[in-house]
């Protein structure tokens, strides 16, 4: 017992090391923790390995962490992109699938494995792809609903050939008689659970209405029901996986409530994927053998290859039909490319059930780590391809700006941005007025007031920005829109302020926006003449510093960059180019870059 504890302790304490590695990296936190198993366990160095108490937490965790995916998709982005996301996802899928398939047969090797290998390639990281769209600030983007719809399209897909391929008969082989059982078996389940639904959760969702939901209680209450959910499944002879996940896309934000909806999903994040998740990944890493290496490496190469190739290629070709243009269909080819949980769960339960061995498991390990370290890579070009194009276009759901604080500041953001719609909530009585008489829309509420903010139209905007000289409202502001489910959220904070609320921001994936230390003194500044509103050309290359530290010390304050097709926030994240330009606010008494081109009051 005492020996089960600490290896409980040490394979949790692997696990957060190698995820926070990876995530430093820019990668999802579970190929760390892949990563680690297979060095730390019996693949290499053999410090750590399995028992039983690492096996049920991390099937439990497993079960927990589908039911928190299901419950964290946004059933919207379907609707917003379902024919371009239903033809990527359909590309995405059957062409790998089909190369996977095609290519292990033609290696001799089992059917059964082929099916399995191409289930695997025709797979999409809904996890990888969500925190790279973050990243990259392209939230509110067409690609991005694609992406995120085709990606559940495509694991619903995998998910549910999966469960008929276990469905009774399975050990005997897979024949049209058992698919068709296994077939109707799911299908009888689907409907099931989509009556139960409709006849159930109304009345949860009128019952919840009425009363102040105890948040504790309603996280139990979500887990008692995925799990219920995952046993009838199993029932059913699906896997309990595809139950959890069924019963966390059923419990939407209608049905609990926005703001308990987001905090039951934040909870059961952190107890999922941060705390028995990992056991999972870990201990799979303990079942990877690197002899695929060296007896099967050309096996292993042609996957990655054909896997990669017909992805984007396959997501490009079937894309085609949307109307939205190639580049845009290898892009989203290029960002769907990454495999992740999903994959590594069907070929653990595979493995576990016999149906593949451990070579073939191996692979698809080897397979998903090397396919999902190319997504911020690839995706990262080709998000900055569209850009230069002007490809990049908004998705039609939401769309305009509303920033919070209307003094001078914002209202000089707000005319910088000229380009969209962008409206200002303040309290200031006096800087509403001034607002108004520089022809803005300005609200008057708070922007830590959710009724002020429903008012204002927090619903429909796209990008939400809190810039208040309080650094702790911003953060309090941004918080809040996050959690109503705004696309890009950016707050504005001194240097100083930013590093105490980095980790806070961060996961809620708010971007941040560098002040000045002595941020009233510039607005007052401003004010009073001694400052003005310039456009800055970028024409060096070292003046693609991310950031705006540089910009700051040398006193020009970047509020928007300019490209030939767009502008946007100058964030943290923004990294400029030759070309672009910079309106902001320019210290006259404080020397600039070199030779740069500036123009003064410049206004749009």
């Amino acid at each position: 017992m005492h020996e089960e504890i600490i290896t409980l302790a040490l394979v949790l304490g692997a696990a957060l090391a190698g995820g926070r590695l990876a995530i430093r990296f820019g990668y999802p936190s579970i190929l760390g923790e892949l990563a680690v198993g297979i060095v730390l366990g019996p693949p290499m160095l053999g410090l750590l390995s399995g028992n039983e108490a690492i096996s049920i937490l991390g099937e439990f965790g497993i079960l927990l962490m589908m039911l928190y995916i299901g419950l964290h998709l946004d059933l919207t982005d379907l609707r917003r992109a379902s024919v371009p996301g239903l033809l990527a996802a359909a590309g995405g899928f059957l062409i790998p699938a089909g190369f996977g398939i095609g290519f292990m047969l033609l290696m001799g090797r089992d059917p059964l494995e082929a099916l399995f290998i191409g289930l695997a390639m025709g797979v999409t990281s809904l996890a990888t792809k969500s925190r790279i769209l973050v990243d990259l600030d392209i939230l509110d983007t067409r690609i991005a609903h694609v992406l995120v719809a085709a990606a559940l399209l495509s694991d619903i897909a995998v998910l549910v050939i999966f469960a008929a391929v276990l469905g009774p008969g399975a050990e005997e082989g897979i024949s049209l008689a058992t698919g068709l059982v296994a077939g109707g078996q799911a299908l009888a389940f689907g409907l099931a659970v989509v009556l139960l639904a409709a006849v159930v959760l109304p009345r949860v969702k009128r019952w919840a209405a009425d009363r102040e939901l105890d948040r504790s209680a309603a996280l139990l209450g979500v887990i008692v029901f995925g799990l219920t959910i995952a046993w009838a499944a199993e029932l059913a002879g699906i896997h309990a996986i595809l139950g959890a996940f069924i019963a966390g896309l059923l419990l939407d934000g209608d049905v609990l409530g926005t703001r308990v909806s987001r905090e039951t999903q934040h909870r059961l994040q952190t107890i999922s994927v941060g705390l028995l998740a990992p056991f999972f990944f870990v201990s799979a890493g303990f079942q990877v053998s690197l002899d695929v290496f060296r007896t099967d490496l050309t096996l292993l190469l042609g996957v990655i290859v054909l896997a990669t190739v017909g992805k984007i290629v396959g997501t490009a070709l079937f894309y085609l039909p949307s109307g939205h243009g190639w580049r845009e269909g290898l892009v989203i080819g290029a960002g769907m490319n990454g495999r992740g949980a999903v994959e590594i769960i069907v070929a653990e339960i595979a493995l576990v059930q016999g149906l593949i061995d451990t070579d073939i498991f191996s692979i698809l390990v080897f397979m998903a780590l090397f396919t999902t370290a190319t997504v911020p890579v690839l995706l990262t070009l080709g998000v900055r391809w569209l850009r230069s194009t002007g490809s990049l276009a908004r998705a039609g759901g939401r769309d305009g700006t509303l920033i919070v604080g209307a003094g001078r500041l914002s209202r000089e953001m707000a005319k910088a941005l000229a380009s969209e719609k962008v409206e200002l909530i303040d309290t200031n009585r006096e800087n509403q007025s001034e607002g108004l008489r520089a022809g803005l829309v300005v609200h008057a509420g708070s922007g830590l007031d959710e009724a002020a903010l429903e008012e204002a139209g927090i619903g429909r905007i796209s990008r939400f920005v809190a810039a208040t000289p309080n650094a702790e409202v911003n953060v309090l502001a941004a918080q809040l829109a996050a959690e109503l489910g705004v696309p890009h959220v950016v707050v504005l904070l001194r240097r100083s302020d930013a590093k105490i609320f980095q980790s806070l921001l961060k996961s809620a994936g708010v971007s941040v926006m560098l002040a000045p230390e002595n941020l009233t003194e510039w607005e007052l500044a401003l004010t009073g003449g001694a400052a003005h509103i310039v456009r800055r050309e970028v024409n060096t290359v070292d003046d693609d510093a991310e950031a705006g530290g540089a910009w700051l010390d040398a006193g020009f304050f970047p509020l928007v960059v300019k490209t030939n097709h767009e502008r946007s926030l100058f964030t943290a994240k923004t990294v400029t180019v030759v070309g672009d330009e910079l309106i902001g606010v320019q210290l006259p008494a404080v020397r600039t870059h070199r030779d740069d081109k500036v123009f003064v009051d410049a206004g749009n």
